[in-house]
Protein backbone atom coordinates (compact mmCIF):
# COMPACT_ATOMS: atom_id res chain seq x y z
CA UNK A 1 0.00 0.00 0.00
CA UNK A 2 1.24 4.00 -0.45
CA UNK A 3 -0.25 6.88 1.39
CA UNK A 4 -2.80 8.42 -1.02
CA UNK A 5 -2.26 12.08 -2.29
CA UNK A 6 -6.36 12.22 -0.41
CA UNK A 7 -6.66 13.92 3.00
CA UNK A 8 -4.37 16.57 4.79
CA UNK A 9 -1.46 17.66 3.02
CA UNK A 10 0.14 19.16 5.87
CA UNK A 11 -0.50 16.16 7.49
CA UNK A 12 1.11 13.84 4.83
CA UNK A 13 4.15 16.40 4.95
CA UNK A 14 4.20 15.70 8.90
CA UNK A 15 4.72 12.21 8.41
CA UNK A 16 7.06 12.00 5.71
CA UNK A 17 9.40 14.56 7.86
CA UNK A 18 8.79 12.09 10.76
CA UNK A 19 10.12 9.32 8.52
CA UNK A 20 13.32 11.10 7.47
CA UNK A 21 14.45 11.56 11.10
CA UNK A 22 13.70 8.31 11.78
CA UNK A 23 15.91 7.03 8.96
CA UNK A 24 18.63 9.93 10.03
CA UNK A 25 21.63 9.08 12.29
CA UNK A 26 20.40 11.03 15.16
CA UNK A 27 17.36 8.54 16.07
CA UNK A 28 17.31 6.34 18.27
CA UNK A 29 17.34 2.38 17.33
CA UNK A 30 13.35 1.23 16.69
CA UNK A 31 11.65 -0.98 14.80
CA UNK A 32 10.29 1.45 12.59
CA UNK A 33 13.68 2.43 11.78
CA UNK A 34 14.85 -1.26 11.06
CA UNK A 35 12.09 -1.75 8.54
CA UNK A 36 13.25 1.45 6.90
CA UNK A 37 16.90 0.17 6.84
CA UNK A 38 15.78 -2.67 5.38
CA UNK A 39 13.98 -1.14 2.85
CA UNK A 40 17.21 0.93 1.99
CA UNK A 41 19.45 -1.83 1.42
CA UNK A 42 16.86 -3.43 -1.18
CA UNK A 43 19.16 -1.50 -3.34
CA UNK A 44 17.84 0.12 -6.68
CA UNK A 45 17.50 3.74 -7.78
CA UNK A 46 14.72 4.69 -5.29
CA UNK A 47 15.21 2.93 -2.29
CA UNK A 48 16.02 5.89 0.22
CA UNK A 49 12.52 7.06 -1.23
CA UNK A 50 10.80 4.08 -0.73
CA UNK A 51 12.21 3.70 2.77
CA UNK A 52 11.00 6.72 4.02
CA UNK A 53 7.45 6.26 2.36
CA UNK A 54 7.22 3.02 3.74
CA UNK A 55 8.02 4.34 7.17
CA UNK A 56 6.29 7.38 6.92
CA UNK A 57 3.09 4.74 6.20
CA UNK A 58 3.88 2.42 9.17
CA UNK A 59 4.15 6.00 11.27
CA UNK A 60 0.72 6.80 10.51
CA UNK A 61 -0.69 2.80 11.34
CA UNK A 62 1.43 3.13 14.46
CA UNK A 63 0.38 6.39 15.55
CA UNK A 64 -3.30 5.81 14.84
CA UNK A 65 -3.24 2.60 16.52
CA UNK A 66 -1.79 3.66 19.72
CA UNK A 67 -4.21 6.87 19.24
CA UNK A 68 -7.32 4.85 19.42
CA UNK A 69 -6.41 1.71 22.02
CA UNK A 70 -4.09 3.80 24.80
CA UNK A 71 -1.51 2.64 24.30
CA UNK A 72 2.16 3.35 25.19
CA UNK A 73 4.58 2.95 22.53
CA UNK A 74 7.51 0.91 22.80
CA UNK A 75 10.56 1.63 20.42
CA UNK A 76 11.52 -1.63 20.31
CA UNK A 77 8.71 -4.09 20.69
CA UNK A 78 8.80 -6.79 17.97
CA UNK A 79 12.52 -7.40 18.65
CA UNK A 80 11.73 -8.16 22.84
CA UNK A 81 9.03 -10.53 21.63
CA UNK A 82 11.67 -12.29 19.02
CA UNK A 83 14.18 -12.58 22.37
CA UNK A 84 11.04 -13.89 24.01
CA UNK A 85 10.30 -16.70 21.75
CA UNK A 86 14.50 -17.41 21.62
CA UNK A 87 14.49 -18.08 24.99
Amino acid sequence: MHISKEGDEYLRTLLVQGAHYILSPFEEDSDLRRCGQKFAVRGGKNAKKRAVMAVARKLAILLHRLWVSGEVYEPLRNSQKAMRAVA
